[in-house]
Parts: structure tokens; sequence; C-alpha cells
């Protein structure tokens, strides 16, 4: 049986991304934010991040469990094994 690809991820205004290829966000603040701006997502094997218009909490929230990790539903990385708050 054919093993399926990670989901795609939704970043807002029609972009996706593979899940498995997320390995930072960072969130906007300040005048950098707006207009559509609140998160940078890089995306390996792309140089330049990503500008995302939704919350790095949803999208980290999108990858935990379309990756099948605990704490998928969760609004917060307490209980997930190796994770410390970083807020």
């Amino acid at each position: 049986m054919a093993r399926q690809p990670p989901a795609l991820i939704p970043l807002g205004y029609g972009k996706y991304v593979r899940a498995d290829r997320v390995f930072a966000l960072v969130p906007l603040a300040g005048t950098d934010r707006g207009d559509g701006r609140r998160t940078l997502v890089h995306v390996e094997g792309i140089d330049e991040p990503i500008i995302a218009s939704r919350s790095e909490g949803a999208i980290a929230r999108d990858v935990a469990a379309a990756l099948g990790q605990p704490g998928g539903g969760r609004r917060d990385a307490h209980g997930v094994p190796g994770q410390e708050a970083l807020f």
C-alpha cells in the first residue's frame, strides 16, 4: 500500500505548504505586522520565509495534527514530550 504524503497546511490567501517541510514559525510584531502579515513560515527547500496571514499558533496546531503528533488539537505545548512552552 502506498504511503500518503503529509497534508498541506493552509497559510492563508491560497498559500499552502507540506506539513513535514515547516521547520520554523516566527510571529510578526509591531510595524512588520498588518495587511495580512501575521507569521513568517520557514519551509525546507525555500530560501526566504513565506509570509502567512494566519497566526503561528494556528499553523503549529495544523502541522502537529497533520503529522499525528500529540497536542495537535491543543492551544499550547504543555504535555508534548520534549517540548517546553516558549511563552
